[in-house]
């Protein structure tokens, strides 16, 4: 997986992969144009989509209706280092029995995002400052 992030201008910022783009900016607050989510609520959204489609995934394979198929996700805010600091997911289908009310949450407990978050991959940041750049400076 690969993603390109392009400087628009402000505090825009658009993502594209495979064909696919999706534009960031600020609230008006944090002096943004409010034309689209912050990062954060991309990456939270990110998260519900994930558990949606493992939740759908479930409700198909047992020829259950998707239609009323709803998630929910919130998250806190910390300070020192600013991150999100809990993360909450509520899957909405009525009229499940309890069976499938237990199996929709182990599908969505094995969703790529969620189990990701659980154990952190390593991220490096590099810095390259040009096309006639050798080696990339680690950054952290």
């Amino acid at each position: 997986m690969e993603i390109k992030v392009r400087y628009l201008g402000g505090k825009r910022f658009e993502m594209s992969a495979r064909g696919h783009s999706v534009v960031s900016d600020q609230p008006f607050e944090n002096d943004g144009a409010d034309s689209a989510m912050t990062p954060p609520e991309l990456f939270l959204s990110s998260l519900g989509a994930c558990a949606g489609f493992y939740a759908s995934e479930y409700l198909r394979a047992r020829g259950l209706d998707t239609e009323s198929l709803e998630v929910r996700v919130s998250g806190k805010k910390g300070e020192k280092p600013v991150r999100i600091t809990s993360i909450d997911v509520e899957v909405s289908v009525p009229g499940l029995s309890e069976r499938d009310r237990e199996g929709i949450v182990r599908a969505v407990n094995r969703c790529l995002l969620k189990q990701t978050l659980l154990v952190p991959p390593q991220i490096e940041v590099r810095l390259t400052t040009g096309a006639l750049d050798n080696e990339p400076i680690l950054v952290g």
